[in-house]
């Protein structure tokens, strides 16, 4: 929900700058690229050195290339199956540069290897939440569930770690802890929904 409502109101907002792109002759392929190189500079940028919150608003910035490359190739008329896989393995980059970008924050200079564990399994769960859908999807089947989806995984951990990196608000490093414990187990929840949806799906056909 939070997802189909947060890109309609993206979508509506950044739909004048996407017009403007393509006047321009840039094409949505670049954006999208463009958008992953500024998430990765960002998080494996200024997180591993502590500086979360100027990390989060340089990864807050170009996160929205994901919808507005989106938007420039649905109003040039050239959505195409390339792009689309594009998008979604760019994704999956980005993603894994935030939360190892807090990896090596917490196995170094923040000397915390259970803060670190936490990231680290976050990154490797998100990661596995994609796979089950798009393994699934690659079989003929759906896998269209789960609690934790990656819009909503990524919001909390940007939220939770810009507002940590806020100094005058005092935020103990344990909120954090907290939202990457909270969203590991909600990635090893909807790893097995889909794997139980999949599981249904595959028996059904057998019979």
């Amino acid at each position: 929900m939070l997802n189909r409502y947060a890109r309609a109101a993206m979508t509506r907002i950044l739909t004048p700058l996407a017009k403007l792109f393509l006047r321009l002759g840039i094409s949505p392929d670049v954006v999208t690229i463009v958008g992953t190189l500024g998430v990765c500079f960002g998080a494996l940028g200024f997180y591993p050195r502590g500086e979360f919150f100027w990390g989060t608003i340089v990864i807050t910035l170009f996160v929205f290339s994901d919808t507005l490359d989106g938007n420039m190739a649905r109003l040039s008329g050239r959505s195409s199956v390339w792009g689309a896989y594009l998008d979604s393995t760019l994704d999956r980059v980005g993603d894994s540069a935030v939360f190892g970008g807090l990896v090596l924050y917490f196995a170094g200079h923040g000397h915390n290897l259970l803060m670190a564990g936490l990231a680290l399994t976050c990154l490797i769960l998100g990661s596995v939440v994609s796979y089950s859908k798009a393994r699934a999807e690659g079989l003929g089947m759906t896998a269209n569930v789960g609690i934790a989806e990656r819009s909503e995984r990524l919001v909390a951990v940007l939220v939770t770690t810009g507002l940590v990196g806020i100094h005058w608000l005092h935020l103990p490093m344990a909120v954090l802890g907290v939202v990457l414990a909270l969203l590991a187990l909600a990635s090893l929840v909807t790893v097995f929904q889909r794997m139980l949806t999949v599981r249904r799906q595959a028996l059904g056909a057998a019979k």
